[in-house]
């Protein structure tokens, strides 16, 4: 009886050695790997009337606003030219009025009296708050 019990130990050892030995090859056996190359075929891009207009618009809008940045640089150039000359006009006028008082002075000339400038308007005293009314609360 020991002796058929290992050989029946060894048959199911090698039976088990064959089935581990057989697995690995045998997985995916039945999955085939086809490779195929293929040529992808594009076709050239359609633009619509739509598309071309937008297009159009945008070059149009890039080329305005370029002109404008350049527009709005000569501008700011020129009114920093316009201040500066501003600024000599004052200085001079100043030297003037200046020269002018001396010589009022020295010839005994009264300065005309002040008028209030016609451009502007005096301030308001602001109108007095009315007085709050006396309510009597809870039926007095």
């Amino acid at each position: 009886m020991r002796s058929n019990r290992r050989t029946y130990i060894a048959i199911a050892a090698v039976a088990v050695g064959i089935v581990v030995l057989a697995l690995p090859s045998s997985v995916g056996q039945n999955q085939r790997n086809y490779e195929i190359q293929t040529r992808v075929y594009a076709t050239p891009d359609y633009r619509t009337d739509t598309m071309r207009a937008i297009e159009a618009y945008e070059r149009v809008m890039e080329r305005y606003m370029d002109a404008s940045e350049r527009n709005f640089a000569a501008v700011t150039a020129d009114i920093g030219a316009v201040a500066v000359r501003l600024e000599a006009i004052d200085i001079g006028l100043a030297k003037l009025d200046a020269r002018l008082e001396r010589i009022e002075r020295h010839l005994g000339i009264l300065p005309p009296p002040r008028v209030a400038d016609p451009n502007t308007t005096p301030p308001t005293a602001p109108a007095p708050l009315p007085a709050p009314s006396s309510r009597g609360y809870g039926g007095q």
